[in-house]
């Protein structure tokens, strides 16, 4: 039995995960597939989670990436002039 996979999800400690899904045609070439996911990885920061080539020759892909969280600075008193 499939689980169903949510967009955001946590993985281990402290690391959030975005994820996105694609379904591709059998129509386009592997070669067309290939240059599409490099171009995702290298553009867009994603990485290949998972491949799934369904009997009918669609490809069902699942992309991640990490979300990265920016903390807030904290100031104790006042900054010193220069």
């Amino acid at each position: 039995m499939a689980r169903p996979r949510p967009t955001d999800r946590p993985l281990g400690r402290g690391v959030e995960w975005q994820f996105e899904k694609l379904t591709i045609s059998r129509e386009f070439s592997r070669n067309a597939v290939t240059r599409l996911l490099v171009d995702r990885a290298e553009h867009g920061g994603w990485e290949l989670d998972r491949v799934q080539i369904r009997s009918d020759g669609t490809r069902r892909v699942i992309l991640r990436r990490k979300i990265i969280r920016q903390r807030q600075t904290v100031w104790f008193g006042d900054p010193q002039p220069v």
